[in-house]
C-alpha cells in the first residue's frame, strides 16, 4: 500500500519541485521513503511520484517509481497472484532482478499489453508510461479498493491517490461542481467518477484510462464489469454443493491477503462478515491471528463484548481497545484532511481509531467489508423484497395519504419506536417511497437523506442530476430480480465511494495497509451466479455465509440483529458537536461562502434543536461539508 501521484504537463511548467510537494502532503500513505522520476519528450514534461510504505519486499527492489525497458511505473496495492503470474513469465523467458510485485506488473504489461490486468488478483491503483508508444496509461482496481483521482484541464494531466495531492499543483483550479455537492448532501458521498471539483474525476473501479501524448487526447475504457456476473444464468446447484465450492473461494480470497513480508491481522466487530474471515483464517493457521477490536461510547451501537466473546472461541491474539467519548470528538476536526473531498460517513470515526490501535502491532489489516453487497445482507434489501410489492399493489391514493400523515408526525413522537437504532433516518425513508414504490426509487429513497424537492430549496443556484451508476439500466430483464439489482447498484456505488473510501482513508492515515478479502473478484463471481434463496432466504440475509459461520463458531454465539458499527451523531450534535454546528451554519459563513440558501440552512437547524431528531444526518452532512470547504476552500 502506497500512494501515487505525478503529472503530464503539455505547456512543460512543471517541475520536481512540485512533484515533490503533491507527494509529500500524502505522507501518511507511505512514511518508508519517496521516489521521484522526470521524463521530456517533445510536447510535455512527465513526472511520476511514489509514496512507499513496505510490505513486500523491503529490499531496496521494492522501491518506486520502477522501469523495465521502455515502461516505468508508480503502482499504489498489492497483486496477491504475483509470484503465479511471475512463474509464467519466467516460463516464457522473462527475467527479473526483485521479489516485488511491481516489477511482475512490469513485465505482465511488457507480455499481454492492456490484458495484462485480467491476470491479476488484487486492489491496485498504477501509472505506466511508456516511452516507445509515447502515452500514460492507469489502472483501479475491479471494485475500486484503491483510490485514483485525476484532472486534466488546460494543457495539463494531474493524478494522485488522495484529492489533496492535486490541489498542490499551480496548474489546479479549485471550482466546486455544485452538481457534486448536491448529490453529497444527499447520499453523503460523492460517486465516481465525479468529483467536488470541475474537470476533476475519480477513475471508475474495473476501469482503464490512456493519455496519447501526440494527441493530447484522453480516453477512458472498462476491463472488468460486475454485471458480466449478474448477466448470467443462475447456477443449478444443491445448496450442499454451492456451500463447499462458496467456503473454499472465500478461504483462498482470505489466504493471498496474508501474503506479506510484514505482521498481518484482522480487524473484527464480532458480525458474520468478520468472523467468517477470522474462523477461515484460524482454521488454516497454527499461529494465532492478531485481532482488532474498537469499543464505542454507546451502548446501542457496541459490538466489543461479541467480538471479544468470539475471538475467545476461536483463540486469536485479540486486542480490545474502549475509545473514551473524547478520544472519538477528537477525530472529528481531522476528518477534511484525510477525507479531502466531503464524506459524511460517522463510522470514519471508530474505523481510523481501531486502525491506530491495529498499527502499534501490524502493518496490514484484514477487512470484511462487502460482506453485505455481495451476499444481501443489508437491511434495506428487506424494503424492496418484502414491501416493494405490496406497495406497488396499494393504491395510489392510500399510500400518498400515509406519506403525508407521517410528514406531519416526527419520529421522536413514537415512544417505543424513537431510540431504535437508525429509527430516525429509516423513518424519513420510508415516507419517501410510499409515495413512488418503484425498485429504483425506493432504491434511491433508501440511499438519499434530502430529496430533489428539498435539494433545491438548499442551493442558492439550480442544480442538475448528475450521471451515475445508480441509472444503471445494464442488469438485462431475463436475469432481473429486485435483490440482483440493488446488490448491483450497491457494488458500483455504496460500496467503493462510501465503504472502501472510508477504510482506506482511515487506514493510510495512520500507515496500515488495509486488504479486503470478499472484494477478491472471484467471490462476486460465483456469488452474483448463487441461487438467491442461498443468499436471502426468507428473510434471512447472508444465508450460505452464515452457514459457514455455523461451521466454526455456534449460532447462539452470533444469532443477534445486526447493529452496524457507528456513532450516536444525533446526540452529539446536540450537545459536544454545537458549538461546531454553530460556527458553519452560522448566518455570516453561510452568505460569505455564497452556496447555500441561509434561509434553508437555519430551518434545518432549528428544526432539530426544536426536536425533529430525524433532521440529525441533514445537519451531519451539512456540518462535514462546511468543515470541508473550511479546511480546503478559506485556509488554502
Amino acid at each position: 500500500m502506497c500512494g501515487i501521484s505525478g503529472f503530464v504537463d503539455f505547456a512543460k511548467n512543471s517541475n520536481q519541485q512540485l512533484l515533490e510537494k503533491m507527494n509529500r502532503i500524502m505522507a501518511h500513505r507511505g512514511p518508508d521513503g519517496e521516489g521521484y522520476a522526470m521524463y521530456q519528450t517533445n510536447n510535455a514534461v512527465i513526472g511520476l511520484g511514489h509514496r512507499r510504505l513496505s510490505i513486500i519486499d523491503l529490499s531496496e527492489g521494492g522501491k518506486q517509481p520502477k522501469s523495465y525497458k521502455n515502461l516505468h511505473i508508480t503502482f499504489n496495492g498489492e497483486i496477491y497472484n504475483y509470484l503465479e503470474i511471475k512463474k509464467r513469465l519466467e516460463d516464457k523467458g522473462h527475467i527479473f532482478n526483485s521479489h516485488s510485485d511491481t516489477e511482475v506488473v512490469l513485465h505482465a504489461y511488457e507480455e499481454w499489453g492492456l490484458e495484462a490486468v485480467q491476470q491479476f488478483v488484487g486492489m491496485f491503483a498504477f501509472v505506466i508510461y511508456d516511452d516507445i508508444a509515447n502515452k500514460l496509461i492507469a489502472y483501479r482496481d475491479r471494485a475500486g479498493v484503491k483510490p485514483f483521482f485525476y484532472y486534466y484541464n488546460n494543457n495539463v494531466f494531474l493524478f494522485a491517490s488522495e484529492l489533496k495531492a492535486l490541489m498542490q499543483h499551480p496548474a489546479f483550479e479549485k471550482n466546486i461542481d455544485l452538481n457534486a455537492a448536491a448529490i453529497f448532501l444527499q447520499i453523503g458521498y460523492i460517486p465516481a467518477p465525479h468529483s467536488i471539483f470541475n474537470n476533476t474525476y475519480k477513475l471508475k473501479p474495473g476501469h482503464y484510462l490512456q493519455l496519447d501524448f501526440a494527441a493530447k487526447n484522453l480516453s477512458v475504457a472498462q476491463y472488468w464489469n460486475v454485471y458480466d456476473a449478474y448477466n448470467k444464468p443462475l447456477l443449478n446447484i444443491s445448496f450442499e454443493e454451492a456451500l463447499l465450492e462458496t467456503e473454499k473461494i472465500i478461504t483462498s480470497a482470505c489466504q493471498y491477503r496474508m501474503v506479506s513480508d510484514v505482521p498481518v491481522g484482522v480487524f473484527l466487530s464480532g458480525g458474520y462478515d468478520s468472523s467468517c474471515v477470522t474462523a477461515l483464517l484460524q482454521k488454516n493457521n497454527t499461529e494465532k491471528i492478531k485481532t482488532f477490536t474498537i469499543g464505542v461510547p454507546d451502548d446501542g451501537l457496541n459490538e466489543a463484548p461479541f467480538a471479544k466473546e468470539i475471538a475467545t472461541y476461536l483463540g486469536t491474539d485479540h486486542t480490545e481497545y474502549y475509545c473514551t467519548h473524547k478520544e472519538a470528538i477528537d477525530i472529528i476536526p481531522q476528518l477534511p484532511f484525510f477525507y479531502d473531498e466531503p464524506f459524511a460517513d460517522s463510522s470514519a470515526i471508530p474505523t481510523t481509531l481501531v486502525s491506530k490501535i491495529a498499527r502499534e502491532k501490524v502493518i496490514v489489516a484484514l477487512s470484511a467489508d462487502a460482506g453485505d453487497e455481495v451476499f444481501a445482507g443489508y437491511n434495506r434489501y428487506d424494503y424492496l423484497i418484502k414491501y416493494g410489492v405490496r406497495l406497488r399493489k396499494m393504491p395510489a391514493i392510500i399510500r400518498k395519504t400515509a406519506s403525508s400523515i407521517m410528514h406531519s408526525i416526527p419520529a421522536n413522537a413514537y415512544p417505543f419506536l424513537k431510540n431504535t437504532y437508525l429509527f430516525p433516518q429509516r423513518y424519513e425513508k420510508i415516507k419517501a417511497f410510499l409515495k413512488n414504490p418503484s425498485d429504483n426509487n425506493i432504491m434511491k429513497s433508501i440511499t438519499q437523506q434530502i430529496n430533489n424537492d428539498d435539494l433545491a430549496k438548499l442551493f442558492k443556484q439550480p442544480i442538475n442530476d448528475l450521471q451515475t451508476a445508480f441509472d444503471s439500466i445494464e442488469l438485462q430483464e431475463e436475469f432481473y430480480s429486485p435483490l440482483s439489482y440493488m446488490m448491483a447498484i450497491d457494488y458500483q456505488t455504496y460500496l467503493p465511494d462510501d465503504i472502501l473510501q472510508k477504510v482506506d482513508r482511515a487506514t493510510m492515515s495512520v500507515s496500515l495497509e488495509g486488504r479486503e478479502p470478499f472484494l477478491d473478484q472471484r467471490v462476486i463471481e460465483w456469488a452474483a451466479q448463487l441461487p438467491l434463496n442461498y443468499k436471502y432466504d426468507k428473510g434471512n440475509k447472508k444465508y450460505i455465509l452464515k452457514e459457514i459461520v455455523h461451521k466454526y463458531i455456534p449460532k447462539q454465539m452470533m444469532d443477534r440483529p445486526k447493529m452496524g458499527f457507528g456513532i450516536p451523531v444525533a446526540k452529539w450534535l446536540q450537545k459536544d458537536l454545537k458549538h461546531f454546528v454553530d460556527e458553519y451554519f452560522d448566518e455570516a459563513f453561510v452568505l460569505k461562502q455564497g452556496i447555500f440558501n441561509n434561509t434553508e440552512i437555519q430551518r434545518i437547524r432549528k428544526a432539530f434543536y426544536d426536536g425533529k431528531v430525524e433532521r440529525a444526518e441533514k445537519i451531519w452532512f451539512i456540518l462535514m461539508f462546511q468543515m470541508w470547504y473550511d479546511k480546503w476552500m478559506n485556509n488554502n
